[in-house]
């Protein structure tokens, strides 16, 4: 048994990699399959998430483009699709800037291939990134004319004024923290999230130093009787895991383990998003537990962007 105190770590390094490194990345928390990073494993990687359809691997990539059009007519027809999972903000009469996940824009292609706008996109997308968009509706044919997309650089979205900024900056974090927390995080819709499984993971193996792992309780202190009750506890349910790993899968064998349970989750959303989850998890009415991990997390987001976290 191990106990690990929480944590949190923010993946804005990770920006500056490509998208399919990015997303092999982290993609591979689910299974703690790291150690099978190499420079050559990310396209095979993601190209398999795309193929398999596991969508909430490929929301961990985000675009943001400047798209425009010659006339109105392509702007209004986009708006009447009513595109899902997109930040659409319009700068000028026909300019737009668009921000939205490798999930998002496929399933935009997917569902309105002969939209001229999604269509474009697509295509600029696929000539740089055609491992995500294979065997898709996107054909060898030219753009529609009179649609120009531009990718925007993450430096040029830095730049953004604030109620840009917020839309169509997305950051990532990375929280060690137990499940209890993970099962109140998953609840904001607007995020996207990808967990540690304890379906796949069996912790008796050497990579977990054949141990599980529990969250130090904020709850009590190291040396009272409370907490002495909680260690006792969570060996049992090791012991009991065990036990059932002897003759059980590990999704089986999982039911016995307690919310206590060390679990990673990555958190990725917009700026506008994380301001909304600071909002109710760090008051004074938050789970104690959430708000161990978030008030310094929100300090952190305050120093990097004030404008956005006042």
């Amino acid at each position: 048994m191990r106990i690990v105190e929480p944590c949190f770590t923010i993946l804005d390094e990770l920006d500056q990699q490509s998208l399919a490194v990015r997303i092999e990345y982290c993609g591979r928390i689910c299974y703690k399959s790291e150690n099978r990073i190499d420079r050559n494993s990310a396209i095979p990687f993601v190209r398999k998430m795309a193929e398999y359809g596991h969508n909430s691997v490929l929301e961990m990539g985000v675009v943001t483009f400047m798209v425009t059009c010659a006339t109105f007519e392509p702007l209004q027809a986009l708006y009447f699709l009513q595109p899902k999972f997109l930040q659409i903000d319009q700068l000028e009469s026909h300019c737009l800037i668009i921000t939205g996940s490798i999930r998002a824009f496929r399933e935009m292609l997917i569902n309105h291939p002969g939209d001229g706008i999604s269509r474009s996109i697509g295509l600029f997308l696929r000539d740089r990134h055609p491992y995500f968009f294979e065997a898709l509706p996107v054909s060898e044919t030219a753009p529609p004319q009179g649609i120009s997309v531009e990718k925007v650089p993450l430096s040029a979205v830095e730049q953004f004024a604030p109620q840009l900024l917020a839309k169509h900056r997305h950051l990532a974090v990375k929280f060690i923290v137990s499940r209890a927390v993970t099962h109140e995080l998953v609840r904001h819709r607007p995020c996207t999230f990808l967990q540690e499984s304890q379906r796949y993971c069996r912790y008796s193996a050497d990579k977990f130093g054949n141990e599980v792992s529990f969250i130090k309780p904020v709850f009590f202190e190291p040396q009272s009787e409370e907490f002495a009750i909680w260690r006792q506890s969570m060996e049992a349910m090791e012991q009991q895991y065990f036990r059932l790993l002897e003759t059980s899968t590990p999704q089986a064998a999982r039911t016995v383990l307690p919310n206590s349970c060390k679990t990673e989750i990555i958190v990725y959303t917009n700026l506008l998003e994380w301001r909304h989850i600071f909002n109710l998890r760090t008051a004074a009415a938050a789970e104690p537990s959430m708000r161990e991990v978030m008030i310094p997390l929100q300090q952190a987001m305050q120093d990097r962007y004030p404008s956005i976290f006042l």
